[in-house]
């Protein structure tokens, strides 16, 4: 029998910023979004380095310490696709901004519950705010892209927990279900 999902992650692939060039003048850029065996693409974009897809990819979380990798490609019609670079979004901060021992129900729309700054461990280009909005949690951020020579997509993780999930387990506890257990030797 297979566990129960956590809950469900909807990433919302916004926009690309200043892709490579893949084909002559231009490309023809798609993301790839994988989690575990999940694998989801956004729909081809053609001759455009500033691509915005606006597409909500669903995904079904049931281990927090896997990676989201995102992955661009350039669609070409006779040959292998060619890869224009990779990020991956570590979303443990995320869920635990959804941990905190706040009643969210009373913070202002748009209340930042959480930033996080960029650095060797994450892709972040530049700041990314977790934040309470229209009676959400969520988490814009802008990923530059590695292992390419330019390129970065904005994207936007939201949380909902689905009919049949465990849940994050918010009962008055900092203890979670997929939180690690702390040993004591």
């Amino acid at each position: 029998m297979e566990d129960k999902p956590l809950g469900i992650l909807r990433v919302h692939v916004k926009r690309g910023i200043n892709l490579a060039i893949r084909d002559s003048t231009s490309s023809d850029p798609y993301v790839v979004v994988t989690l575990g065996n999940q694998k989801l693409k956004t729909r081809v974009i053609n001759s455009n380095c500033n691509p915005v897809w606006n597409e909500q990819l669903t995904l079904s979380i049931k281990d927090v310490n896997d990676p989201i990798r995102l992955t661009v490609y350039d669609k070409d019609r006779f040959s292998g696709d060619d890869k224009m670079g990779d990020g991956e979004i570590d979303m443990r901060p995320f869920l635990e901004a959804h941990q905190m021992e706040l009643d969210f129900q009373k913070l202002p729309n748009g209340c930042a519950i959480k930033r996080i700054r960029p650095g060797r461990t994450n892709c972040l280009a530049e700041e990314s705010s977790i934040t309470w909005s229209n009676g959400k949690i969520k988490q814009d951020m802008i990923l530059r892209l590695r292992n390419v020579e330019c390129g970065e997509l904005e994207i936007m993780l939201e949380w909902t927990d689905g009919p049949g999930c465990k849940g994050l387990g918010r009962e008055g506890s900092k203890k979670t279900p997929w939180m690690p257990t702390k040993r004591l030797d």
